[in-house]
């Protein structure tokens, strides 16, 4: 299974740069991890907020093939411990044959043809966080979980 991580919008943030390359670095000692940043759509700004989500999203799907299980990271979707993540993801790395697609949604969110997509919501918290950010967040997390899998120190209870 190939784990990819679908994101919209370059990361401006030296520090948000260097934290998800070092993350993005350690998880390809676990798992095939691949990061794809997609690049915004252009002349968006005489576009409704609506607009600019479609947009988005159709850019999103082009990325996605019929054969991938798609988790939106949306703050509508099931909440987990670190503890607990790291079981989803052993499930998913025993059952899905293919890739397992995250994706971030840029900043309006998604729209209903990716939801319909998505075969799951997954949320890293009730709080919001800047979409740059939650890559910084998810690959930790995504991180963290291997680490609790293989038994390393990483991690503490």
């Amino acid at each position: 299974m190939k784990i990819v991580l679908l994101a919209i919008g370059k990361t401006n943030d030296a520090y948000l740069i260097e934290g998800i390359a070092d993350y993005h670095k350690r998880l390809t000692h676990y798992l095939p991890f691949e990061m794809k940043v997609i690049t915004e759509p252009k002349n968006t700004k005489n576009l409704s907020f609506d607009q600019q989500k479609e947009k988005s999203s159709e850019l999103m799907l082009t990325f996605v093939q019929d054969s991938d299980i798609v988790v939106l990271l949306d703050d509508k979707g099931k909440s987990f411990s670190s503890m607990d993540f790291a079981l989803y993801m052993q499930k998913k790395m025993a059952t899905v044959n293919k890739r397992l697609v995250f994706i971030i949604g840029g900043p309006y969110g998604f729209s209903d043809k990716l939801y319909q997509r998505a075969n799951e919501k997954l949320s890293l918290s009730k709080m919001t966080f800047s979409h740059q950010m939650v890559r910084l967040v998810f690959l930790e997390q995504l991180y963290r979980s291997m680490t609790i899998l293989k038994g390393e120190p990483y991690h503490h209870e």
